[in-house]
């Protein structure tokens, strides 16, 4: 399998310069690998959130290079760097974020639309994604009347309308409960072996990050692998 995301010796300073410097990332290195599911791991505030935004080309790194499916985007501008974003990868967060006066379908169908897909293609492709995560039901559904895994499961949806090849997940299902947790993260699982992804989800959860193909730990601003 070839790598869909490496990070090569990148660094991450807050406060560069001043007495209160603080050097988040120390020369990490990253591959993941086409259809591969990487778990990270890490005490918060260690550096999880950071990494995977400058992988996610939300942030930029002091030093190092970041390569996604063979392109170097370490010096891309923010108009390519978008457009990257929005063709490449996808985004879950431990709090969904969904539009409240939207559906779970529209909240789905509305990027694609922003990416230049028909209305008629937009929301089969919703109601499959939902489909595929046994949410099927609440497509017509505002958040407020949908669970808080229910909700979260339509963010793992909207964060793949786009067919992205790259799939970063920041504690995705930190703020639910065990048993609602392990469901919503079989749905993610699902779903990323499903449509094939290689994914980079960041976890406190050691149970779910050992049902992933390899755990790494960040420590001390390197990634080495969990023992």
């Amino acid at each position: 399998m070839s790598n869909m995301l490496e990070l090569q010796g990148v660094t991450k300073h807050y406060n560069a310069g001043k007495p209160n410097e603080v050097q988040v990332l120390n020369g990490v290195d990253l591959t993941v690998k086409k259809g591969e599911v990487v778990a990270l791991v890490a005490p918060s505030g260690a550096g999880k959130s950071t990494l995977l935004h400058i992988a996610g080309m939300l942030d930029t790194a002091r030093s190092g290079r970041v390569v996604i499916d063979g392109t170097d985007v370490t010096g891309l501008d923010d108009t390519a760097r978008t457009a990257m974003r929005r063709g490449q990868v996808g985004f879950i967060y431990q709090f969904h974020h969904l539009l409240p006066e939207f559906s779970a379908l529209e909240n789905i169908v509305l990027p694609q639309l922003a990416n230049g897909v028909s209305q008629r293609d937009a929301e089969a492709r919703a109601l499959k994604l939902l489909t595929s995560v046994g949410v099927e039901a609440r497509a017509d559904h505002r958040p407020a009347a949908m669970s808080g895994g229910e909700q979260q499961r339509v963010a793992f949806c909207r964060a793949l309308a786009n067919r992205p090849a790259l799939l970063l997940a920041d504690e995705p299902t930190g703020n639910l409960d065990p048993a609602t947790s392990d469901r919503v993260f079989e749905a993610l699982m699902k779903v990323a072996r499903d449509e094939g992804l290689a994914a980079l989800i960041a976890t406190h959860n050691m149970e779910l990050a050992g049902k992933m193909d390899r755990v790494l730990r960040l420590d001390n601003g390197v990634l080495v692998p969990a023992t």
